[in-house]
């Protein structure tokens, strides 16, 4: 799942590409996907597109007023700030959550309407004129679980997911203080790092790379960490997310993917050499995912027991 460094660098590449374009057309195949009916989202032809910005994993579109005629001049790319409206000016957000298997395929021709479902599909599709240029936007998912969903409304508010998500972990207001607060829970920190309503943004891959940084176990108790345990964390966070968005700003999204995968250093790299102590990077897995670690860095050495593997380290 695209997370807070791709979903930013998603984010500015579209703005760059559509921020003062106008809506020519929309298809939208996938009345699963959509998930608001007012305003319909045929009111989104003949808008222009103010900002693209991000909201936690979420990519969030602003279009002006119907009858506007220029840009607003608060416009700031690639940032929530910039898409943050209210409904008194007339405009609509588009908001997009890319789930598991979503993601966005840019191209420089107006769409045709979206071919019919199937195991990869897509579930909507834009087409964007500005000046000469045009540009097809597609939203695509593959896989069997169909969980890419839409929301079109007049405020970031209307959205539920996000009126619950936690602060943004790479603001300024997001302080080591305001990171201590957080973890009065008896919460292993690996989830709690991946709960959206606690900080947003951050999922499976960039938890298992937070904690290989900050060498602590993913089934450390978040309200048992000490000051230097904490001091440590938080300076991770900020810099694995810092150097991952860094790394990702620039790139088209077709190369997104690729290079998050390429810069792990311990998620989804198990039986693999761990690249700070070269011991056997290790995973535990669970119904529905797996979490990978360096025992030498991050357990004292120790394996961590699941589902699959309890019965030998008995």
């Amino acid at each position: 799942m695209p997370e807070l460094p791709e979903v930013t660098a998603l984010a500015a590449f579209l703005d760059g590409r559509l921020a003062g374009a106008t809506v020519d057309r929309v298809y939208v195949t996938s009345i699963h996907a959509l998930k608001t009916a007012d305003p319909a989202y045929t009111e989104l032809v003949g808008r222009r597109v103010e900002a693209v910005g991000r909201r936690g994993k979420y990519v969030v579109l602003t279009f002006a007023p119907a009858s506007a005629d220029s840009l607003d001049p608060a416009h700031s790319p690639g940032s929530p700030e910039g898409t943050s409206a209210d409904d008194g000016g007339g405009r609509l957000l588009v908001v997009v959550h890319l789930a598991l298997g979503g993601w966005v395929r840019v191209n420089d021709k107006l769409p045709d309407p979206a071919p019919a479902r199937g195991k990869g599909y897509t579930a909507a599709r834009f087409g964007f004129v500005r000046g000469e240029e045009t540009t097809g936007v597609d939203l695509t998912e593959a896989g069997t679980w169909k969980r890419l969903a839409v929301w079109i409304v007049r405020k970031l508010e209307d959205v539920p997911p996000i009126a619950e998500l936690g602060p943004e972990p790479l603001e300024d207001e997001f302080t080591l203080e305001k990171f201590r607060s957080l973890l009065n829970k008896r919460q292993q920190i690996k989830g709690l790092l991946r709960n959206q309503k606690i900080i947003a943004g951050i999922g499976n891959a960039y938890s298992d790379e937070i904690l290989h940084v900050a060498k602590l176990s993913p089934f450390a108790v978040a309200s048992a960490l000490d000051d230097e345990e904490t001091s440590r964390l938080y300076a991770a966070l900020r810099e694995t997310l810092e150097g991952a968005t860094a790394e990702a700003i620039g790139r088209p999204p077709e190369d997104l993917k690729d290079e998050k995968r390429a810069s792990m250093r311990v998620h989804r790299r198990t039986g693999e050499a761990c690249p700070v102590c070269g011991d056997t990077i290790r995973e535990v897995t669970f119904s529905d995912s797996a979490l990978q670690y360096c025992p030498t860095c991050q357990t004292g050495g120790k394996i961590l027991a699941d589902r699959t593997t309890s019965k030998f380290l008995k």
